[in-house]
């Protein structure tokens, strides 16, 4: 009988039991994809992620990662927590950088220490690619809400750094508590379309130090909702700025999300426009929660 090491964490929460958990699988290149993505629907957090080896491969640590229904290019709280095992558990805690080779691409994740420990970590993503725009109406019936719940100065738009989103503009905080994915309506409508994930996000929050509000629906992903996405955050990002939503092209911000499933989460947000690019980073913090060991 082989046994795999892995662990629980807890990313982008301010401490233990908040955020978004995660597991992170070690040394698991003699996984099949199949029992990769069985492992994931086991385990039943939104992502799980795989290790391959610890031996790097072009600079980086070759990771996969698996929803309970499927394996995606990228996602932001995998991304940060497994690098925070790699950094724990197979560098000693002394990389300022680290490269993850993801199927998106070399993702790099910085680390910031406190007494030695890491406080905090931080990726940049990938440069955003804008997609289709939304129809009002359509969008506010897929979600239960009143056309007039969505603010009529910004499109609704798909937007991805490696996994897209539909970035929905609501007008307050009781629109985003409000708001609930009507699955009749709202899986006809991405049929078609690349993102099958939703962020619906307000400036109106619950803690006055955050900067904005936000959910994330990824009910095509096998689970409700999440309670801190990174990857949708990097989308979320990107539209602000591309949109000016604070008139400038640059933010620097914290999110809150998870709020309404008891969950909070928060993340921090940077981004830049320059010239036809915008530099986006992503960071928060990461706990680790429990190691355990997988049997086959």
């Amino acid at each position: 009988m082989k046994k795999i090491t892995f662990y629980q964490l807890d990313v982008f929460a301010e401490q233990k039991y908040f955020g978004n958990q995660l597991a992170v699988f070690r040394a698991a290149e003699d996984l099949s994809s199949e029992e990769m993505q069985l492992i994931a629907r086991e385990m039943n957090y939104s992502e799980t992620t795989f290790i391959l080896s610890d031996r790097k491969n072009e600079g980086g640590y070759d990771v996969r990662i698996f929803t309970p229904q499927h394996e995606i290019p990228f996602a932001g709280h995998p991304t940060l927590g497994t690098a925070f095992v790699i950094n724990r558990e197979i560098d000693s805690g002394r990389e300022e950088r680290i490269l993850l080779n993801l199927k998106v691409g070399q993702i790099p994740v910085s680390f910031f220490y406190k007494d030695k420990e890491v406080e905090r970590l931080e990726m940049k993503q990938n440069q955003p690619t804008f997609h289709e725009t939304y129809n009002k109406d359509q969008i506010a019936r897929a979600l239960n809400l009143s056309p007039i719940d969505i603010d009529p100065g910004f499109p609704i738009q798909g937007v991805s750094t490696g996994l897209p989103f539909i970035i929905t503009p609501l007008m307050s905080l009781d629109a985003v508590k409000r708001a609930v994915v009507n699955k009749d309506l709202f899986f006809p409508l991405i049929e078609k379309t690349e993102a099958k994930a939703i962020l619906v996000f307000s400036p109106e929050t619950y803690d006055e130090e955050n900067d904005i509000n936000a959910r994330v629906f990824v009910d095509y992903y096998g689970i409700p909702e999440d309670p801190a996405t990174g990857s949708g955050n990097g989308c979320l990002a990107a539209y602000l700025v591309a949109n000016r939503f604070f008139g400038q092209d640059k933010i620097s911000l914290r999110v809150e999300q998870g709020y309404e499933i008891g969950r909070p989460s928060i993340l921090t947000l940077k981004a830049k426009k320059k010239g036809d690019a915008i530099d986006i980073h992503v960071g928060g913090k990461v706990i680790l929660v429990a190691k355990g060991e997988l049997y086959r």
